[in-house]
């Protein structure tokens, strides 16, 4: 008997505009290379280098011995979309109902949700370039048009809001904002954010605020759109544990937005994965409510990790780092080495050890830029910036 031959896949049109996260590609790449016994530092990924906090983590192990092992509804537990509204509430400064809020596996859904729910073939979504790559993706896959908009490095990577202005058609559906930001660590100014809030107003459009590093900021009080009059019928909030509490791998995020929309959200949660894990949001409310030390020292410490990084990059020849206000990135301009961004991904990795993410992985204005991400240890950043400046 001959082997049956091996039969080609048709894949639907649409895959072919589905993107993906290359921090994870070059994370594997890094992984390989340790295999081979090469010593690599790891700057590519964004996820914070702490544990889940204790009292988290025993909230999850007394849920899953209390029995919150089941199905719960799609939008969320009751009691948990009351605590995570009850915390979007003292947070932002505004009003928030439980039915407001959806509560998913990890906060990208809510990405994905939201472009299903609102938007059509052809309409535009304008969102920030270099900017977290999903955005980009999912505007994509939906078959809607993309608008990016280039944030300025001289101004700390906002962007300008009258060239946003002339961006905005009749078709423009949707604005994205992050703030503080992936992969620049920039922050949006009060003023900055009003304004765009006037312009929704005036425009008719709905505004996405991915929000999820919102209490790593430095400097100043993180701003949210959603706390301007009339925002709240038109904004969507993205938020989740990952970054905040060290929960990446709990899976648990969450969007605040008007009632008849979460809605349509938590159907498209039932049509997808049904619901979230019952004791993951049992310890979210843990999060959420119980002692914030372990924030407060995390962020501390990202701070010092920020100020020892941009010392060092602004030290290498060729490079130039603006100090982030947010996050736990920087983003520095390689543009006085002489290679593209590809170029010094490439030799940082395999020259130097030092696995980064070029500046065109969040979009093409990114080129000219690397991410590096300092949810590392001071003595591994120290070793990796003593590698970068021997690399150039």
């Amino acid at each position: 008997m001959t082997p049956a031959s091996h039969r080609m896949i048709r894949f639907a049109q649409r895959m072919n505009n589905l993107g993906t996260e290359t921090a994870f590609e070059v994370f594997a790449r890094a992984r390989a290379l340790e295999a081979l016994g090469r010593d690599m530092i790891h700057l590519e990924i964004g996820e914070p280098d702490f544990d889940t906090p204790q009292n988290i983590r025993e909230a999850g192990e007394k849920a899953l011995r209390d029995g919150y092992t089941h199905y719960g509804p799609s939008a969320g537990m009751p009691e948990a979309r009351a605590a995570f509204a009850e915390y979007v509430q003292k947070t932002r400064g505004a009003a928030v109902a439980p039915d407001q809020v959806v509560i998913t596996p990890g906060a990208k859904p809510i990405i994905f949700f939201t472009m299903l729910a609102l938007l059509d073939a052809g309409d535009e979504v304008i969102y920030p370039n270099p900017g977290f790559p999903i955005y980009e993706s999912m505007t994509d896959y939906i078959g809607a048009k993309r608008v990016p908009i280039m944030l300025n490095e001289a101004s700390g990577f906002s962007f300008d809001l009258d060239h946003l202005e002339k961006l905005i058609t009749q078709r423009t559906k949707l604005v994205i904002l992050n703030s503080p930001h992936n992969p620049t660590g920039g922050v949006l100014s009060r003023e900055t954010v009003q304004r765009l809030s006037e312009l929704a107003a005036k425009h008719d459009f709905y505004v996405l605020s991915d929000e999820i590093y919102a209490r790593i900021q430095y400097e100043g009080e993180p701003v949210s759109p959603y706390a301007f009059p009339g925002m709240a019928e038109r904004t969507i909030v993205l938020d989740g544990h990952s970054k905040t509490y060290a929960m990446t791998g709990w899976r648990l995020g969450y969007g605040v937005m008007p009632k008849e929309m979460a809605l349509k959200v938590a159907k498209l949660q039932t049509n997808s994965n049904s619901c979230t894990c019952s004791f993951t949001q049992i310890a979210g409310m843990e999060a959420l409510r119980g002692p914030q030390a372990s924030v407060d020292a995390m962020v501390k410490e990202f701070r010092t990790r920020r100020d020892l990084i941009v010392e060092g990059l602004n030290k290498v020849k060729g490079f130039r780092c603006h100090r982030p206000a947010g996050a736990f990135y920087v983003f520095p301009n390689i543009t006085g080495t002489g290679m593209s961004s590809k170029e010094v991904e490439n030799h940082l990795m395999e020259k130097a050890g030092v696995a980064v993410l070029a500046g065109t992985s969040f979009g093409s204005n990114g080129e000219g830029f690397i991410r590096l991400s300092y949810a590392n240890s001071q003595a591994n950043i120290r070793k990796a910036l003593e590698r970068i400046t021997a690399a150039f």
